[in-house]
């Protein structure tokens, strides 16, 4: 059977190994949506930003939902907006063996401006977003003459005073103490009750004098002043910021160059700039000064001083294939041939959620069926799929679907779905710009499976594909001004968000990292598709950077030198269910942190040649399948997720893994026989 399939692969490559040339047009948009649900932007983005597409996932987002007053984590601080005052913490972090949060918020100290008029007007009584970048968000607030700079990684706040203005410094703590280093009039040390020194500059000299037990002001000041909170007590500590205290940036941003290099460049005023660095950064930096004994504590690790206006982060290129990496070998492919014959028998009997995340999932699955008959050399069932596949991705892209579609809404710049567009619900809160990635990322996937096997399909239809995949990866308004930049991706951070435009009080969240890797994988493969090197090139960066990050914040090893976790929660965990901003939680949105098997498989789905690369750690994959096999012996436990727990064993112990997979009566929605039989036999 394998030599008449290897015979019809011959006569499939000719018919479709060249790729049709491919037209430019206009960036294609969905429908309009009249969505009933999603928040208003205007009321804290300044006027001239509303004409853009905005951010729905961004470290700042808390600051443009509802009342703009729950805090958000901008590195080394929780920083908090309210009744025109901006409230900064030094968190401290709370541990037990299932989650590790921040304290709740108190602020340490607390910038406010005295009013510029005494008539309460509300539209003016607020912050308001004046500009954003990747690293930094600007917060004005008009009726005080206050502007913060708020830098991530920046060990200070600058706040600039825009014309002589009482300024206020107060806190939720008693100020033991608060006097000029060395008369200058533009340092002041300021201690406070609960142990924490705050140093205070200033652009020019100036008198700080106490209006009570616990408040300061600076009387009728202009232009800038840093904050920043002492790490520790060494006096090393203390001479560094006061070093770095006169250069501050204004706004930040990320340059994506190539498949394995980012850049990290400010805009500034003054001399070197001190910014710190996450665990994730000092493994990638490769071009400047590491102050390595100069930490601030995080929930993300010890931030580390680095002194530079620019950042080179490069990461160690990976492997993006439509295939595995090492092969199956020949003698193994009848074992495959057969179950993919029965599973693309399948698809035609195969029921269709309207939701666009299961679709999604279908979708892909099919996608893999025409990927393994091709490595496995039996492309006498692609057709069929071609078909499925065709059949099911059109009317999403048309517009035919009855049961639901995409839409484009103006208000934020992006796409919704029809039922998600009046449902916060509906499609886990895709219609409030959640889980993006995750539904995009299949849909992506299918066309690039599709674009790659009929390549007249990819062409008529590849305007709406770039649409669909620009959804969530735009590099810029010059590839497509209807679409925010990176929706999804933290370039700070090195991972993506899914929390959309919903108010947490633990700011952005994630919780399948596999998923969002599949979604960048998606892209890359979507530029093999087209070939288009700019994409695959986008699309690899962001797949390597996001497997580097959930081997970093989300794999619990039991120990080595990668480990960023406290040992009871590390003792009792070998994945995170839910990664917050502010909070590392062992349950899942779904499922409780017992249900081990589902912890491990939503980091795990869906399995692909890429899968390989995010599992690579030496020693990982025995660790986490060794926790989590007890947790199947519990009642109820499905046959679809014990299938992930089984493909990781397959890493270290292919027969015994294959065994099981063979015993297995049912699979994932989003996975079947034939990719698990795959999987086993491309092992090396």
């Amino acid at each position: 059977m394998a030599n008449i399939c290897s015979l019809a692969l011959v006569v499939y490559a000719v018919c479709f190994s060249v790729l049709i040339p491919l037209s430019t047009s206009q960036p294609f948009l969905f429908p309009e949506a009249q969505s009933t649900i999603v928040p208003n932007p205007s009321t804290f983005f300044a006027p001239n930003l509303l004409s853009s597409p905005l951010p729905t996932n961004s470290f700042f987002q808390n600051f443009v939902l509802n009342n703009g007053d729950q805090p958000e984590y901008i590195h080394p601080y929780t920083i908090k907006s309210s009744n025109s005052s901006l409230s900064l913490a030094y968190p401290s972090f709370s541990y037990t063996s299932t989650v590790i949060s921040t304290t709740p918020f108190q602020p340490d100290l607390t910038i406010s401006g005295s009013k510029t008029t005494t008539i309460p007007d509300p539209n003016n009584d607020h912050h308001v977003v004046s500009d954003f970048n990747d690293l930094s968000v600007t917060l004005d607030f008009p009726s005080s003459n206050l502007r913060f700079f708020l830098i991530r990684g920046s060990p200070y706040l600058t706040c600039f005073v825009s014309q002589p203005t009482p300024v206020s410094i107060s806190t939720s703590h008693t100020i033991v103490s608060s006097s000029s280093a060395s008369g200058s009039n533009t340092k002041f040390i300021i201690k406070l009750g609960n142990g924490q020194t705050w140093l205070i500059y200033t652009s020019s000299p100036t008198d700080l004098t106490a209006s009570g037990a616990s408040s300061l002001t600076f009387n009728n000041f202009s232009g800038n002043i840093r904050v920043a909170v002492m790490p520790d007590a060494d006096p090393k500590s203390e001479a560094i910021l006061d070093q770095f205290s006169s250069s501050y940036p204004t706004s930040g941003a990320a340059v994506l160059e190539n498949s394995n290099t980012l850049t990290y460049k400010w805009e500034k005023t003054g001399g070197d700039l001190l910014i710190l660095a996450h665990p994730l950064h000092l493994m990638l930096l490769s071009n400047a000064t590491v102050l390595q004994d100069f930490k601030y504590k995080s929930i993300d690790g010890n931030l580390v001083g680095v002194v530079g206006d620019t950042w080179v982060l490069n990461s160690k290129p990976i492997p993006v294939t439509w295939n595995s990496i090492g092969g199956v070998k020949i003698d193994l492919f009848p074992e495959i041939i057969s179950a993919l014959r029965r599973d693309v028998d399948a698809l035609s009997s195969t029921e269709l959620s309207a939701a666009s995340y299961f679709y999604g999932k279908l979708v892909a699955k099919a996608a893999r069926l025409a990927l393994i008959a091709e490595e496995v050399a039996c492309p006498d069932v692609i057709p069929a799929i071609r078909t499925f596949l065709a059949e099911k991705i059109q009317p999403w892209l048309d517009g035919t679907f009855s049961g639901n579609g995409f839409l484009y809404d103006k208000k934020w710049g992006g796409l919704v779905t029809k039922q998600g567009s009046t449902d916060k619900g509906a499609d886990f809160g895709f219609g409030l710009y959640s889980d993006h990635h995750y539904h995009l990322g299949y849909f992506v996937y299918g066309i690039s499976v599709l674009a790659k096997i009929d390549p007249a399909w990819g062409e008529k239809y590849k305007p709406q594909a770039y649409s669909l995949l620009a959804d969530y990866l735009n590099k810029d308004k010059q590839s497509n001004p209807n679409y925010t930049r990176l929706r999804c991706f933290d370039l700070y951070k090195l991972h993506s968000w899914a929390g959309g435009v919903t108010e947490f009080a633990d700011g952005r969240n994630q919780e399948s990292t596999s998923e969002a890797v599949n979604a960048y994988y998606a892209a890359a493969l979507m530029g093999k598709a087209y070939n288009d090197p700019q994409l695959e090139a986008t699309g690899s960066l962001l797949t390597t950077l996001e497997i580097q990050a959930a081997q970093m914040w989300w794999h619990v090893r039991e120990g080595g030198e990668n480990q960023t976790y406290e040992q009871d929660f590390a003792k009792e965990n070998r994945v995170v269910g839910v990664l917050w901003s502010t909070k590392r939680d062992s349950g899942l949105w779904f499922a409780a942190a017992e249900a081990k098997e589902i912890r491990l498989g939503i980091q795990v789905i869906p399995i692909s040649p890429i899968t390989e690369v995010l599992f690579s750690d030496t020693g990982f994959p025995s660790e986490l399948v060794n926790w989590a096999l007890p947790a199947l012996g519990r009642t109820g436990v499905t046959e679809a997720w014990k299938g992930f727990v089984y493909a990781l064993q397959g890493l270290y112990d292919k027969a015994g893994a294959l065994e099981k997979i063979k015993s297995l009566t049912g699979f994932d929605d989003g996975n079947s026989l034939s990719n698990l039989l795959w999987w086993i036999h491309s092992r090396s």
